[in-house]
């Protein structure tokens, strides 16, 4: 069993940045995060969750939505079971509940029911 809680979210004006962490934490060895890739989500009001990024167990592998390509980037430390989403260049556009999630082996997904485990999510404001 994992839980993930994010943090980091907040109120920024258009064209600023912010820094969200997934701090992970479990009671089995299992649980550390260098056995899972790992992907963030995001949830706008009256909208479906939809696919930011993901990094495969490593890292050395991350994938992007074409709409935070160039201004998001996904990293991990594993050593700290930590995952991290830099949110560089925010639109107003960017404004939903940012979630991270788990996902079982190396590999990540676009793929939201492909995740075996969620934060309850953080949220992320851009004002214009």
């Amino acid at each position: 069993q994992v839980q993930l809680v994010e943090s980091g979210g907040g109120l920024v004006q258009a064209g600023g940045s912010l820094r969200l962490s997934c701090a992970a934490s479990g009671r089995t060895f299992s649980s550390a995060i260098s056995s899972y890739a790992m992907g963030w989500f995001r949830q706008a009001p009256g909208k479906e969750r939809e696919f930011v990024a993901y990094s495969n167990w490593s890292g050395g592998s991350t994938n992007y939505a074409d709409s935070v390509k160039g201004r998001f980037t996904i990293s991990r430390d594993n050593a700290k079971n930590t995952v991290y989403l830099q949110m560089n260049s925010l639109k107003p556009e960017d404004t939903a509940v940012y979630y991270c999630a788990a996902r079982k082996g190396p590999y990540g997904s676009k793929l939201l029911a492909s995740y075996d485990y969620w934060g309850h999510g953080t949220q992320v404001t851009v004002s214009s």
